[in-house]
């Protein structure tokens, strides 16, 4: 998932805007419990990412 194309400010602006966009259709309890699965998610994606850092093979040399 690389692109030459990568610009930070345009990504976060994306992610603002779509939070936005969800926030607009849900209520506070369901606002609430997405942001808490979608917190886990993360959390859990970085753990993996992680792990697999560290349990890669060394760089060759």
């Amino acid at each position: 998932m690389r692109s030459s194309n990568c610009n930070p400010l345009a990504l976060t602006t994306a992610v603002n805007t779509l939070a936005v966009a969800i926030a607009a259709q849900l209520n506070e309890n369901e606002l609430a419990l997405l942001a808490a699965i979608l917190t886990q998610l993360a959390d859990t994606l970085e753990t993996i990412a992680a792990q697999r850092e560290f349990c890669a093979p060394p760089p060759a040399e």
